[in-house]
C-alpha cells in the first residue's frame, strides 16, 4: 500500500515539474547563447578596459597569438550588450608571454553605437607568475 501511495505521489509531482520548466521559459532571467552554435571556446582574460568607443583586452598567448585567432562575440541582453571572447584557434607556440598580448576592438568594428555600455562575460585568470 504504501509503495502505491509513493507512485502515486512521484506521478502528481510529474506534471508539476514540467510546468517548472516551461515557466522558466518565460521569466526574464538572462539566457547563456547555445555554445554549440558558437566558435571555438571562452578565452580567459587576464584585464579588460572599455573605453573611448573601443574594447581592449589582454589575453593569454604562447608567442604566436594573433587578433585573428580571437573572435568577438556580441549578444543583446536585457542590461545592454556582453561582449564574450572566444578563442578559435589555438597558440601552439613556446614562447609564453607572462603579461599576455593586447587585443583591441573598435565600436564600430564589434557593430556597437558610440558611447554604448557594455559588459564583458570572459572569467579573470591571473597572468602565469
Amino acid at each position: 500500500m504504501r509503495l502505491i501511495a509513493t507512485a502515486a505521489a512521484l506521478l502528481a509531482l510529474c506534471p508539476l515539474l514540467s510546468a517548472c520548466v516551461i515557466a522558466r521559459q518565460f521569466t526574464d532571467q538572462p539566457r547563456m547563447p547555445e555554445t554549440a552554435a558558437l566558435p571555438g571556446h571562452v578565452e580567459p582574460v587576464h584585464a579588460a578596459v572599455i573605453a573611448q568607443n573601443q574594447a581592449a583586452f589582454w589575453v593569454s598567448s604562447n608567442g604566436c597569438t594573433a587578433k585573428a585567432d580571437i573572435q568577438p562575440v556580441v549578444r543583446q541582453s536585457s542590461d545592454g550588450p556582453i561582449i564574450t571572447l572566444r578563442r578559435i584557434k589555438e597558440d601552439r607556440c613556446r614562447q609564453v608571454q607572462p603579461e599576455g598580448v593586447e587585443m583591441r576592438w573598435s565600436f564600430e568594428e564589434l557593430g556597437l553605437a558610440d558611447g554604448t555600455r557594455l559588459s564583458v562575460e570572459n572569467p579573470y585568470q591571473l597572468p602565469p607568475g
